[in-house]
């Protein structure tokens, strides 16, 4: 190495805090509406009288709501006031522009709120997570953009040389929700804020859960994970435990997170190829995520004393171990075996929970109630409020997810269960009235835990008010001197000084799974084979779909048929990937708090989906589906039909040449004749309502592989 004589030159800088206050602000107010959201969905429930009869705010629509409130607004808002907090103090460096940042803040507040009005009003995709119609995807992707110019800018001008772990897990975040952003948003528009899906059925199911498991791991977990890395040694005044165990950690958890999607879809029609890629990639994950779990907590080693006084710890000790609880039970999940009782019930609900409540909310806590006294130059307004906050979050949580756990192996035991006869033992309604008792526990964990996020605010709030806001935080620190080293260096080190080298390893680490996995799902055919029996919905049925879309009906009910012995005897033949070849998106469903729809097709009169609409108890005593009575005032969309076909011809659906101009008159003839069969059981109905549209959707579910006559499309046009 070169020396030197010369003094060396300290430079003196300026942190920004304004733009982390205003994150952090961000993050309480979405934070409580996402909760208050949440707990009206778990009271619908069970009690779904309190949906209120509005469309708005029904749980189909409210859910989609929460999670996107709990995910985009509130985790999202905290981990950037985190990342702007603590990158430049990584990088001794303000960020790289005022400008950006404040462009950023507002563009996804803007974002937020337009999927805040959007969502309630039933303009939605369909795909869970994201439910977001195609020109806020847009927005997304312009602020993504921008937040990402301005994280590199300061990266490159920072004065510390090394890049600290924190950084790897913020730059892979960027490059990865960038991938699966854009491809999940590929999509067709048909008017000005609907859209289908690029992809169809399997394909559409692959991408879908290859976003969504990896929005988890990559939006819910890497700069969560970054944040720990910086936040937790602050915290506890002790550098991290291993660095090199942090080095293993993020490389593994990049490269293996990716390949585990598929395992949502096990006993599905998916080729049981990707099925079994995706559970021998997720029983591998269990190693990077619980190597980073104990890197958190032995970071602690030596500091429990701290712990027992110091909020922030406390908080974080309850987070990582709920990321280590929910990185074991993921994996866990994905046993084809242990999969078989979980799926569609409220198992799966309550894993999802231990990381959302616990990992995400309780770190989320932790680093506000670590920077606010920091910015305001003050000390925390009442260590005990904090504790009191700690200990009604603990227990929401465990009020919570206890009761869920259970419902899901109740649930299981009901649907998996036959008498000694071969019959099955319980009828689906049975199964939902089991376990209404544990939805009411789990909405008194959430309560808990809601009131415990307002004490949080109060207490942040006088903290704030006896405290002097820090706009701008001096800082010093001397410029970065090339220097040249003969000395020998790790390969990891190479990388941690080259930014731009790291972006692109982490963008060929997390492009090559989906690529492998997606790929051949769509371009060899075998894959997804045919059914000549299966054809294109009738405009009518299409404005059907479209509806049970809208009202968030894959929320509770799914269309996917397992090759179980119970779920042919309650539902029909099992579900096979032919029949899902027009389904933009496909709506197999996560959850069944009803039952499947697959084949429901011809099993009720018109009359009873009807009545079951205006009021489900009326036609199933204790069912929790709220009622959908504008659906029998407001009238049917037709001008919207000719877009739509021409939006699926262009999406290969095989309509005639010029159909588009002819599907308002076939829809017509349809809507007539299952008005007439109302007609005949005494319910007059106009055929221009949407009601007859649903019910020709859900009459025509399944019978495409049955023997039944279906509804022919015209065949005027040649």
């Amino acid at each position: 190495m070169q020396e030197t004589n010369q003094p060396i030159q300290v430079e003196k800088f300026y942190y920004d805090n304004k733009i982390v206050k205003a994150f952090g602000y961000a993050t309480i107010v979405f934070g409580l509406v996402g909760m208050i959201a949440g707990l009206w969905a778990a009271i619908q429930i069970y009690y779904p009288e309190s949906s209120l009869n509005f469309p708005a705010t029904t749980f189909g629509r409210l859910r989609p709501l929460h999670t996107n409130a709990i995910i985009f607004a509130f985790v999202g808002n905290a981990s950037f006031a985190g990342i702007y907090y603590s990158l430049q103090r990584l990088c001794k460096a303000r960020m790289f522009s005022d400008k950006l940042s404040w462009i950023h803040f507002w563009g996804w507040q803007l974002i937020i709120v337009a999927a805040a009005i959007t969502l309630p009003l039933g303009l939605t995709t369909g795909a869970e997570y994201a439910e977001l119609i195609w020109p806020i995807d847009i927005a997304i992707t312009l602020v993504w953009v921008i937040f990402g110019i301005n994280m590199f800018g300061t990266i490159i001008k920072r004065r510390e040389k090394h890049l600290y772990v924190a950084i790897w897990f913020y730059i892979a975040t960027w490059v990865t929700v960038a991938l699966l952003h854009i491809v999940r948003s590929i999509e067709l528009p048909y008017s000005a804020t609907g859209s289908y899906s690029w992809f169809a059925g399997v394909q559409d199911a692959l991408v879908q859960w290859w976003y969504g498991h990896n929005a988890v791991a990559f939006f819910l977990t890497t700069p969560v994970l970054g944040l720990m890395y910086y936040f937790l040694p602050k915290a506890a005044n002790r550098p991290v435990y291993s660095y090199r165990l942090s080095i293993i950690h993020f490389w593994a958890l990049i490269f293996i997170y990716i390949w585990a999607g598929p395992h949502h879809l096990l006993y599905t029609a998916l080729p049981d190829w990707a099925q079994s890629l995706g559970v021998v990639f997720s029983i591998m994950l269990i190693a990077p995520s619980w190597g980073g779990m104990l890197n958190g907590l032995f970071t602690l080693r030596g500091a429990w004393d701290k712990v027992r006084e110091d909020p922030v710890l406390k908080f974080m000790v309850v987070a990582i171990t709920c990321y280590g609880m929910a990185t074991l039970e993921g994996p866990l999940l994905s046993l084809k075996s242990v999969n078989a009782i979980s799926h569609f019930s409220d198992w799966t609900i309550a894993h999802v929970h231990i990381g959302g409540l616990g990992w995400n909310g309780f770190l989320a806590f932790a680093i506000l109630y670590y920077m606010i006294p920091k910015m305001w130059g003050t000390s925390l307004y009442s260590k005990k409020l904090a504790a009191n906050h700690f200990w009604l979050g603990t227990i929401g949580i465990i009020l919570y997810a206890v009761p869920l756990y259970w419902a899901g192996f109740e649930q299981s035991l009901n649907w998996k269960a036959f008498t000694p006869e071969g019959q099955l033992k319980f009828d689906f309604m049975e199964t939902v009235n089991n376990i209404k008792g544990m939805y009411v526990s789990r909405s008194i964990g959430g309560a808990l835990y809601l009131v415990g996020a307002i004490l949080m605010t109060y207490n942040l709030y006088k903290t704030i008010a006896k405290g002097k806001f820090i706009a701008n935080e001096a800082a010093e620190a001397p410029p970065i001197v090339k220097e040249v080293s003969k000395k020998k260096e790790y390969w990891h080190r190479v990388i941690e000084r080259k930014p731009t080298m790291m972006l692109v390893l982490s963008l060929i680490l997390v492009a090559l799974g989906g690529l492998i996995e997606i790929i051949p799902t769509f371009l060899v055919k075998s894959n997804v084979p045919t059914i000549a029996s299966v054809k294109p919905y009738t405009p009518l049925e299409l404005q059907g779909r479209d509806i049970y879309v809208r009202e968030g009906c894959y929320t509770c009910h799914s269309q996917m048929i397992r090759p179980f012995r119970d779920e042919v005897a309650r539902y029909g033949e099992y579900s096979k990937a032919g029949e899902f070849v027009y389904d933009h998106p496909f709506q197999w469903g996560s959850k069944r708090t009803g039952p499947d729809l697959a084949r429901e097709g011809g099993k009720f009169s018109d009359s009873w989906h009807y009545n079951h609409m205006y009021d489900p108890r009326s036609m199933s005593p204790g069912s929790l589906m709220p009622q959908y009575v504008w659906l029998l005032d407001d009238k049917i969309d037709t001008a919207s039909t000719p877009a739509k076909i021409r939006a699926m011809i262009t999406l290969g659906v095989p309509y005639p040449n010029g159909y588009d101009k002819l599907a308002n008159i076939d829809l017509m003839q349809q809507a007539r004749k299952i008005a007439a069969n109302l007609k005949a059981d005494k319910i007059e109905t106009a055929p221009d309502k949407e009601i007859i549209a649903l019910i020709a959707y859900l009459q025509r579910l399944g019978t495409d592989i049955k023997t039944a006559p279906k509804q022919p499309i015209t065949e005027t046009i040649k």
